[in-house]
């Protein structure tokens, strides 16, 4: 899993010029609430392999950890939430705090260690 360095998702904006959105609540991602301590938000698309192995990792973390959730979101069908958020490659990884602010973000398969480690920053 890349991380993106934490500087750019908290900076003023993004490349070409997007504003981030630091924090982001249920309705915005289409769910009936977050996590209580965490929420793991996966962008994904249908064609794209190693979002089913980041499906699974974020699912067994969120299973062996109470008060996390995982959410999927299928990149396609939320386009205007995607260019929002800047998001330019799946799978990529959201980790919210309880509040629902962007603590880590990264792209590409995550490694179950990693996923873990950037719960630690969440809660």
């Amino acid at each position: 899993m890349r991380t993106v360095r934490r500087s750019s998702v908290h900076s003023g904006t993004e490349p070409h010029g997007r504003t981030p959105a630091t924090r982001l609540d249920a309705r915005a991602l289409g769910a009936v609430a977050l996590g209580e301590r965490a929420t793991l938000v996966q962008f994904s698309s249908a064609f794209c392999q190693p979002c089913r192995a980041t499906r699974r990792t974020l699912a067994e973390v969120a299973d062996m950890v109470d008060g996390i959730e995982h959410l999927e979101i299928d990149a396609e069908e939320r386009l205007p939430l995607v260019r929002r958020l800047g998001i330019t490659a799946t799978p990529t990884v959201l980790v919210l705090d309880a509040s629902g602010r962007i603590v880590v973000r990264a792209a590409g398969r995550p490694r179950k260690a990693d996923v873990i480690a950037a719960l630690g920053r969440a809660v």
